[in-house]
């Protein structure tokens, strides 16, 4: 007899041992192949079909500004404002996310797994061409509804005003606080993806909770930002010099190396080493996964 086996509560019946089971939480190697799963999904994706969602998505994402400027046009200045506003920056993920749009950050971590699994050259060309195509989806949809913001008759002149401040504020970073800041926010975002799974039934609440927490300490995403400073470049106030040199790439290379060099590279490393095995090898893991995430 086992050491766990003996130390069980007595008087237990079969049924009530398998209740007991039910509600464990899942492994970490778990959580690792639904999400390596997901990724392999992605992956296989037409060009046609990752392209569409990711425009998709950037469009969406013009819901984090919108809502955070309605937010301040409408409260007193100060700085518990920007504690009721931030509230508003999960809105575009919201949106995102519940509709299953392409997310570039989030790919940071869910495409990244099925080639740390299996790292060939099939797989990070797959890999390369995702994060082509869906981070310029991304970013040709935040232009264009930054655009239509400025340009079109929507907005009273407080709104419009107050999203230029969301813009100036992101450009108050130099270089190497959006850097920084990018790190911080990919590996907030990775560590989403890596919860949602584990609590499907929570899943807003952990999308809320995250993404009001990046707006509350000004960590800059290159899809939300994108919208924030090509309002800026459309409005004139900034060059799209500054858009390309000094915001998005900067924040760009640290949501990278925050989703995917530093949560998903720990993640995979603390799973593998758990067992010696890559997870989608891990005996009984598929009764697992089926408890913890029927959908698969």
């Amino acid at each position: 007899m086992s050491e766990s086996e003996s130390s069980k509560t007595p008087g237990l019946s079969a049924d009530e041992e398998q209740e007991v089971s039910q509600h464990q939480p899942p492994r970490a190697a778990v959580l690792h192949e639904i999400i390596r799963y997901q990724g392999d999904q992605e992956l296989e994706r037409t060009l046609a079909a990752l392209w569409w969602s990711a425009l998709a998505a950037g469009l969406s994402m013009g819901l984090s500004m919108m809502a955070m400027g309605l937010f301040y046009a409408r409260l007193p200045e100060g700085d518990s404002s920007q504690v009721i506003a931030s509230l508003g920056y999960s809105a575009g993920f919201l949106a995102v996310i519940l509709a299953r749009q392409q997310l570039f950050t989030e790919n940071t971590i869910t495409a990244v797994l099925p080639v740390m699994t299996e790292p060939t050259l099939r797989k990070l060309g797959q890999l390369l061409r995702l994060w082509s195509v869906v981070l310029l989806g991304n970013l040709a949809g935040t232009i264009l509804v930054a655009y239509i913001m400025l340009h079109l008759p929507i907005f009273d002149s407080k709104t419009d005003e107050a999203f230029l401040e969301i813009g100036r504020k992101v450009m108050e970073n130099d270089l190497r606080q959006m850097f920084a800041k990018g790190i911080v926010s990919g590996w907030m975002i990775a560590t989403m993806v890596w919860m949602i799974p584990s609590m499907e039934h929570a899943k807003i609440w952990i999308i809320l909770v995250i993404t009001y927490l990046m707006a509350l300490g000004d960590f800059t995403h290159i899809v939300v930002g994108s919208v924030e400073v090509s309002y800026l470049a459309w409005a004139g106030e900034v060059s799209w010099q500054d858009f390309w040199l000094d915001f998005a790439a900067p924040t760009l290379i640290g949501n990278i190396i925050g989703g995917s060099f530093i949560f998903a590279l720990i993640s995979h490393a603390q799973v593998r080493s758990d067992s010696g095995k890559p997870p989608s090898q891990l005996p009984a893991l598929d009764k697992e996964i089926a408890r913890n995430h029927p959908s698969k």
